[in-house]
């Protein structure tokens, strides 16, 4: 059997995973076994960021339409409904945005919604 010596490809692999570990504190920037299990649980943190942040997100704006709906006296859940039966199609990011910054056009949008009673 013919002896391989990994030196090349090693050493790029380990100056790879180093290079990625910048900015870690101590050993875990400087020394690679360390640094790899740091980078790799870097990594599936940053995965599972990608995917909290999408729920972090709907959360504020549920609780941001929520606030400004309650003020029109109606709850979210109720103005869900209400929107679906009108047929008016504004998905949550919009419908928070308008809640946020322009609410004479969301009272608009309410009004449209409300059965008048």
């Amino acid at each position: 059997m013919v002896r391989v010596k990994r030196g090349n490809v090693a050493r790029k692999h380990r100056k790879k995973i180093l290079k990625f570990a910048k900015g870690f504190q101590g050993a875990h920037s400087r020394l690679f076994r360390t640094a790899n299990q740091q980078v790799m649980k870097a990594l599936v943190y940053s995965y599972v960021g990608r995917k909290r942040r999408k729920r972090d997100f709907k959360r504020l704006w549920v609780c941001r339409i929520n606030a400004a709906v309650r003020l029109e006296g109606l709850t979210y859940s109720k103005l869900k409904g209400l929107l679906r039966k009108s047929s008016i199609e504004l998905n949550l990011k919009m419908l928070a945005q308008i809640a946020l910054l322009d609410k004479p056009v969301f009272s608009v949008i309410i009004s449209e919604v409300q059965p008048s009673v």
